[in-house]
């Protein structure tokens, strides 16, 4: 980097600050928005995140303070979401709407597979070293989801005349499903932790939009015909969807409060005030130089 870029370069600005409330340290995430008139707080319930939106003039020192006065806020807020669920020994996870407890059995033959206790309990059985326990999990529940998702979307498609191009399986935050004009359809593996009706809602849906590319009368009215548990499955998405994000998430995911302080990534520090005057004076005389 020459040295007219170094010192006439735009600072970066930090990702994240922390706020401290009651000995806890919260990581808040900044977000520069050009239509922004005036700073905003909001807690992402899905990626468990605090978010701090800033006008396109305002300043760091500006969106430290205001987060600070609201750190009360903040912890609050996200102290009300439901805890996370990592995949992990003795944790219990819901699969396709019933309780599963996560057993690991080391030295057991398989992968991952499901089994009644002797006291009648679910469980879901994981075999190998401790730290594949979580990436197993989640494997399994994306093969589980995608099995269910194709035997679903099938018979839909089968009723309504449709062809579907290809059913994808991913861990979207904003939907639960999607269709595309190519008749491509994408949903969320996390589905399959629901109960079947409302796995079966999301793919008579997303089928629907094969003829009904909206959200119109003639859509809904579409997809109340063949899915009668239409209301049902909306009414539980609304009230237990986002519980849905927790599980599979560390214990301290972003957002999550801290007591031990942690130290944010630096960003790439703007020169200080002596140095930029130090880099003025050899640029002036690099300049003197060359006349």
């Amino acid at each position: 980097m020459t040295l007219r870029a170094l010192l006439y370069r735009r600072p970066t600005e930090p990702q994240a600050i922390e706020v401290v409330c009651d000995g806890a340290v919260h990581l808040v995430r900044l977000r520069r928005h050009r239509q922004a008139r005036r700073y905003t707080l909001r807690v992402v319930a899905v990626t468990r995140e605090a978010v701090l939106t800033m006008p396109p003039r305002g300043s760091f020192r500006e969106a430290r303070e205001f987060a600070e006065r609201h750190g009360a806020w903040i912890a609050a807020r996200l102290d009300r979401l439901p805890r996370p669920a990592p995949f992990e020994h003795g944790s219990e996870i819901p699969l396709r709407g019933v309780v599963h407890a996560i057993a690991h059995r080391r030295g057991a033959r398989g992968t991952v597979w499901s089994e009644i206790d002797r006291d009648g309990r679910r469980q879901l059985c994981v075999n190998g070293d401790a730290a594949h326990v979580a990436r197993r999990i989640t494997d399994y529940l994306k093969r589980e989801a995608k099995r269910d998702l194709e035997a679903a979307v099938s018979r839909y498609a089968d009723r309504l005349g449709v062809t579907v191009r290809r059913i994808s399986i991913r861990d979207q935050v904003s939907r639960w499903g999607s269709c595309s004009t190519s008749g491509a359809l994408s949903f969320s593996w996390r589905l399959v932790l629901a109960p079947r009706f409302v796995l079966e809602y999301l793919a008579a849906h997303e089928v629907a939009h094969l003829l009904e590319m909206n959200h119109s009368v003639r859509f809904w009215r579409l997809l109340g015909r063949i899915c009668p548990d239409m209301e049902r499955a909306k009414a539980w998405l609304d009230v237990r969807g986002t519980e849905l994000h927790r599980y599979g998430m560390a214990r301290d995911g972003f957002g999550a409060a801290k007591r031990r302080r942690r130290t944010l990534p630096p960003p790439y520090a703007p020169l200080r005030a002596g140095e930029r005057r130090v880099a003025a004076q050899r640029l002036k005389r690099g300049a003197r130089s060359a006349k």
